[in-house]
């Protein structure tokens, strides 16, 4: 079996700010309660490895962010990477919490671009995952702005009309519906906003060629992993599979030719994705220790 490790693999600059913060915020309180508003990034193992530092999380997918604030009372509350409503933020400062802002700094690029187009007077279009953490505090800054999911018909759309995009979504779908709305919309300005970590990912897979195996290392509710497996489909490699970790990797179906690549979203641990490379050379897998994917 050959294996092909793609580049990159790991925390992407975001994922390993976020993780930072939570960090530092335990240690400049050291005694205080603090709570996770969501999945810090979208991944369970670092969920596991925060609550070793004794840092909770809250998720539910059928609440909003808003609605999830109902549930922390005392302490700090953690905003995830993915972004945060400025609405969130004003109800957590009136139930008296300490708010500490994990935010990646590319979605709050796109969150200012988004205003700056409001503020101009544009009508402003949102491609994004509805549901999304992302694509929700971006839609809360203003009623306005319409949502547009991949793969769903085009609405229409008001103009003078600014586009942009959810910074984990493929490349190659969001180009497609830019270029179907300037089709309608010729006079409309377009804004892909694609983050590098999860372009170059994506990149990274369109380019493997003759490969009978793709493993994508990530979290299901990992936008940008689950976006690498649906690429690898499309670009015609016969197997792909999405798994979390080396437990869900079963030998007995490859093949002693096959060329395997393996590739990991942007918010998983490495050494989730060098357990897998282990597993599939037949060496043993080192341990894993939650406390050190932080």
């Amino acid at each position: 079996m050959k294996i092909i490790k793609v580049q990159p693999r790991g925390y992407c600059k975001g994922v390993v700010r976020a993780i930072q913060i939570a960090k530092q915020t335990r240690l400049e309180h050291p005694d205080k309660k603090i709570t996770v508003l969501g999945m810090l990034v979208h991944n369970q193992y670092v969920v596991d490895a925060l609550k070793c530092l004794n840092i909770d999380t809250i998720e539910d997918k059928t609440k909003s962010r808003l609605e999830l604030l109902d549930q922390i009372d005392e302490g700090i509350v953690l905003f995830t990477a993915h972004g945060i409503a400025s609405q969130v933020k004003e109800k957590a400062a009136a139930k008296g919490l300490i708010c500490v802002d994990a935010s990646c700094p590319d979605v709050l690029s796109t969150q200012a671009i988004i205003k700056n187009a409001l503020a101009d007077g544009k009508h402003v279009a949102y491609i994004g995952k509805k549901g999304h953490p992302e694509a929700e505090a971006v839609l809360s800054i203003s009623p306005t702005i319409q949502l547009i999911e991949l793969h769903q018909p085009l609405p229409p759309l008001a103009t003078p009309l600014f586009v942009t995009c959810q910074t984990t979504m493929s490349t190659s779908d969001v180009l497609a519906v830019f270029q179907e709305i300037k089709q309608a919309y010729p006079q409309a300005e377009i804004g892909e906003e694609i983050c590098n970590a999860t372009r170059i990912r994506q990149q990274a897979v369109h380019e493997l060629q003759d490969v009978d195996v793709l493993i994508v290392v990530g979290d299901k509710q990992s936008n940008n992993s689950t976006r690498l497996a649906e690429i690898g489909r499309n670009h015609g490699i016969p197997h792909v599979l999405l798994i979390d970790d080396a437990a869900q990797l079963d030998l007995t179906a490859f093949h002693d030719d096959d060329v395997v690549a393996v590739t990991s979203g942007a918010s998983t641990p490495s050494q989730l994705t060098a357990q897998v490379i282990d597993k599939l050379n037949g060496e043993p897998m080192k341990p894993l220790d939650l406390t050190r994917l932080l």
